[in-house]
C-alpha cells in the first residue's frame, strides 16, 4: 500500500469534492470553486478507476483539451475539457471519469500563482 497524504493551503492548494452534472457546454459544466486559478487539477469519479489531471503548461489556451490519465497506459488523451479561472475550474465534458451525472467525484488542485499567503495575508505586487 502507498498513501499520498496532503494538507491544504489557503491560496495554494485546494482538496474536495463534487457531484458532477453531465453537461458538457461551457456555460453549463460543474464549477469547482478552489479560490485561486489552477496550474493543475487530479480528478477522480469515486465509483470508477479512471484518473483525470489537466495541467496549465501543455496547452497554452483556456479550454484545456489535453489530459493525462495516471491508471492507464496511453501516454496522453484529448477531448475532454476543462476551463480554468481566477478562481476555480470549469468541466466541460460529461465523461463518467469528469462530470458524469450525479456522481461524486474527489479532486486536487494546485494555484498557479497564489493570492494570498499560506496564512491568509494577500500577496503584495512587486
Amino acid at each position: 500500500m502507498i498513501a499520498y497524504c496532503f494538507a491544504e493551503k489557503k491560496g495554494y492548494s485546494k482538496f474536495g469534492s463534487y457531484i458532477g452534472n453531465g453537461a458538457s457546454s461551457a456555460n453549463s459544466g460543474t464549477f469547482v470553486y478552489t479560490g485561486f486559478k489552477p496550474a493543475l487539477v487530479i480528478v477522480k469519479n469515486t465509483d470508477t478507476e479512471g484518473w483525470q489531471m489537466w495541467d496549465n503548461k501543455r496547452s497554452s489556451y483556456n479550454g484545456q483539451g489535453s489530459n493525462l490519465s495516471p491508471n492507464n497506459t496511453n501516454v496522453e488523451s484529448t477531448g475532454v475539457r476543462v476551463h480554468f479561472f481566477s478562481n476555480g475550474y470549469q468541466l466541460v465534458s460529461s465523461g463518467a471519469d469528469q462530470n458524469s451525472s450525479g456522481a461524486t467525484f474527489i479532486y486536487m488542485a494546485f494555484a498557479e500563482s497564489p493570492f494570498v499567503t499560506s496564512s491568509g495575508v494577500p500577496v503584495c505586487a512587486r
